[in-house]
């Protein structure tokens, strides 16, 4: 079982982003941005930058649906965006909403506000705005999807792109929620194969129903990340989305140099264990998980301990998961 079957190419997808770049790279006439990474920053004068991001929370909302659990998918919302913004040592401003649905249902839809209100807060920036479009026609009556939209302000002198990254360095991980809003095509997959009564009789191993482990909103990490950028010792840093680990980390790192993980390195949530029990192998797990490890930093061997520091110091509960090596 892979997320390939599930309906959801990962290679295809990174060929599309190339196929953006390329199409936006003839547009000379366009203000010169960066694309790519995790976010893309425009010049404003003055040494300073404005970063940008929009993300969805997947089919993430089809569950919600059998669950009823809506809540915390505002707060995914809001997390996919600034969680990608704050990699490179933004401090968000504003976040945007784009609710799409069959019909208005008020009561959900406020269900989902409160959670992306919760969001705000937690990273510290304003909801400036949003919009809500009913599609009949275009979606059912009860169907929805959700899109949101980040922004923010960094130094230009201050910015943490990765290009100081070498060989030697080492990788620190903060802990996830739970799955966070990648690969629920493929969950629910396995879902299909289980009975209907499944997410609420099956239990984690902290007693929890397996709906509500698997509705667990994605962890904000702007207020860590933020604090330990202070420091002036984070060459990088990752967000662990679709695409894993390996894959998101090697994204700001220089070419010719990877990333080695130790997976063996931290206990994976049950919810991970619960996926590759039910047929998925450890390549895929890899490959579309974070497996526990939600957002990652890169520092020089010697400032590991100062980064450790600064993140616990933040109330987190870091741990080492690997380091840069030659491709």
């Amino acid at each position: 079982m892979d997320y390939r079957g599930a309906g959801v190419d990962i290679d295809k997808g990174d060929a599309w982003i190339g196929t953006i770049k390329a199409l936006a790279a003839k547009r000379e006439r366009l203000p010169k941005a960066g694309i790519g990474g995790f976010s893309g920053a425009v010049s404003i004068g003055g040494g300073r930058s404005i970063v940008a991001c929009c993300d969805g929370v997947g089919t993430k909302v089809e569950l919600a649906r059998r669950t009823g659990l809506y809540r915390g998918l505002g707060q995914d919302l809001v997390a996919m965006s600034v969680n990608d913004l704050v990699t490179c040592g933004a401090v968000p401003l504003f976040f945007l909403d784009y609710i799409a649905c069959g019909a208005l249902d008020e009561a959900k839809m406020a269900s989902v506000m409160e959670g992306i209100l919760d969001g705000c807060e937690q990273s510290g920036c304003a909801l400036l705005g949003g919009e809500t479009a009913e599609m009949p026609g275009v979606y059912a009556p009860d169907g929805f999807d959700l899109a949101g939209f980040a922004a923010g302000m960094i130094d230009d002198s201050s910015i943490i792109d990765g290009s100081q990254i070498e060989c030697g360095d080492v990788i620190i991980a903060l802990p996830s929620s739970g799955i966070h809003s990648n690969g629920y095509s493929l969950v629910r997959k396995i879902l299909s194969n289980m009975p209907e009564n499944a997410i609420e009789n099956v239990t984690g191993d902290d007693g929890v129903s397996l709906g509500e482990i698997l509705m667990r909103p994605t962890k904000i990490y702007v207020r860590a990340a933020l604090e330990a950028a202070r420091g002036g010792f984070v060459k990088g840093m990752a967000h662990i989305t679709g695409g894993g680990l390996e894959a998101n980390t090697n994204r700001v790192v220089p070419d010719g140099l990877r990333c080695e993980i130790d997976y063996g390195a931290w206990k994976r949530p049950w919810a991970f264990r619960f996926i590759s029990d039910a047929g998925v192998d450890e390549a895929e797990m890899r490959r579309v998980f974070n497996l526990g490890a939600g957002y990652v930093f890169i520092a020089a061997q010697k400032d590991g301990d100062r980064v450790m520091k600064a993140l616990t110091g933040a109330g987190e509960s870091p741990f080492a998961i690997g380091r840069i090596v030659r491709e």
